[in-house]
């Protein structure tokens, strides 16, 4: 069996059955006293291109899709710990531009790694605390499915050669955190994060792709592409969030589009075309 045929969840769910990996189920890890941990690699030729990125867009973007997991978690940053690999060729003004994007995120590196490699790759654990995180696992029939901004920024951006600046969305996390029944950032794509929650919490998710927010320049397809880094949750309240859908008794995820069923596919690693 190849990874390319199990993909992520695939290898994950192995992973779990052999005891090798204990409660993987959330956007991150939760260590107890509000201790929250995530951690995500970005590498180059699969997350990103340095021809259609500056290293300082890399840098803040290393950190973002990090501290978007503690924004589903209803954390507060602390701290970063940062792996840095790169050809010993790199100049040390791109290293520094690297690490001067990281610092836009106003959140302070602690440790981390160096190391020489083939290829640029970047790996980032942020480190924060939550009150209360509300996971993937509590959805109920009847919550309304909110999302915290616009989506279809990141395909909308790749079919034009580029990629979008990630938002950062701690304080929405925070507050809803407070009351969501369950919440998770989006990173592989509407269809395929909504089936996480879904899976994890038993339940259907409806989504009407008409009542999502679009970028401008996005078309529903780009819903698909992922890495759009805003959250997606289910709530009693809306609280003036943007309502996109509904949770249901049954399973898995209804795309509405018209009125009418619509596929929309998502990111999955280790799949033979995974690559941004």
């Amino acid at each position: 069996m190849r990874l390319s045929q199990l993909g992520e969840l695939g290898l994950l769910a192995e992973l779990e059955r052999r005891g090798l990996i204990l409660g993987v189920e959330h956007d991150a890890a939760q260590l107890g006293d509000g201790l929250v941990v995530t951690q995500d690699v970005l590498v180059e030729g699969i997350h990103f291109r340095l021809d259609w990125l500056t290293w300082r867009e890399l840098g803040f973007r290393a950190a973002a899709v990090n501290l978007s997991d503690l924004a589903a978690s209803g954390a507060t940053p602390e701290a970063l710990l940062v792996t840095f690999a790169a050809p010993a060729s790199t100049s040390l003004a791109d290293a520094i531009a690297l690490y001067e994007g990281i610092a836009e995120t106003g959140v302070a590196v602690v440790g981390g790694d160096t190391s020489s490699a083939a290829d640029v790759v970047v790996g980032v654990t942020a480190v924060g605390r939550a009150e209360r995180v509300p996971g993937r696992a509590g959805a109920r029939p009847d919550d309304l499915l909110v999302v915290t901004g616009p989506l279809g920024a990141a395909g909308a951006a790749f079919r034009r050669g580029e990629y979008a600046r990630p938002p950062l969305r701690l304080d929405e996390g925070r507050r809803l955190a407070r009351h969501a029944h369950a919440m998770l950032d989006l990173s592989d794509g509407l269809a395929v994060d909504a089936a996480h929650l879904a899976r994890r919490s038993d339940v259907r998710c409806v989504v009407d792709l008409d009542a999502v927010p679009l970028t401008g320049g996005a078309t529903l397809d780009d819903l698909g592409f992922g890495e759009d880094f805003e959250l997606l949750a289910a709530v009693e309240d809306a609280d003036g969030f943007p309502v996109v859908g509904r949770v249901e008794d049954g399973e898995g995820v209804m795309l509405l589009h018209a009125g009418a069923p619509y596929d929309l596919h998502g990111y999955e690693h280790f799949s033979p075309v995974a690559q941004r």
